[in-house]
């Protein structure tokens, strides 16, 4: 499939051709759902703690004798049913993440880009590169008309990438760390020539 190129000024530099197997599959959302689900595991930081019975502070002494107080029997004043005991079931810490065939992620961000395109929201750059201001960036955007785009290079330059990053709703990535969340979770993607040949051979 030919696409337009276009500049950060919004001018045509001509054309490219962009794969139907990577570009122009039809979308599965239900892949992109569990590739996204496998992000946001992977990224929880699963410290939460709470102390358990034999963690709490507090006397391992029997807090009276067994027999004869017509209370209930006790063991020990670290047990749940009292206010400086220790809790029950209570989480620990461990990792949420789970494993995803590698197929799987390959497909997932097959049918991201798949529909970005359908959605006419795929923009391909000449290149991202010659700009370290902020409010240069800033400025062309706005005639572009981005308020949240995900820019992906082959290889990001750092005066680009430094004027973007205090732009909310843009963000940077190189072609080896283009992943379905962040493409769908911005309204524009914008891929350079070095990205798309970058995303070809990743995804060959």
């Amino acid at each position: 499939m030919d696409v337009d190129i276009r500049t950060l000024d919004n001018n045509s530099a001509g054309s490219a051709s962009l794969p139907d197997e990577i570009f122009a599959t039809t979308p599965r959302n239900d892949i992109m759902a569990r590739v996204v689900q496998w992000q946001l595991a992977k990224r929880r930081a699963g410290t939460h703690k709470v102390k358990g019975m034999g963690e709490v502070s507090g006397t391992t002494r029997k807090p009276y004798k067994q027999k004869g107080t017509g209370n209930a029997r006790q063991g020990s004043l670290r047990a749940p049913q009292f206010r400086t005991g220790g809790a029950v079931h209570g989480p620990v810490v461990r990792s949420h993440g789970f494993d995803l065939p590698k197929k799987v992620r390959r497909l997932g961000l097959i049918s991201a880009l798949s529909q970005k395109l359908a959605d006419g929201k795929l923009v391909v750059l000449e290149e991202a590169t010659g700009l370290v201001r902020t409010a240069e960036l800033a400025a062309k955007l706005k005639v572009l008309g981005w308020t949240s785009a995900l820019i992906v290079d082959g290889t990001v330059d750092e005066g680009f990438l430094r004027a973007a990053r205090n732009i909310p709703r843009i963000d940077v990535l190189p072609s080896v760390g283009a992943n379905v969340y962040d493409i769908l979770n911005h309204d524009v993607l914008a891929i350079t020539r070095a990205g798309v040949e970058g995303l070809k051979e990743r995804l060959a």
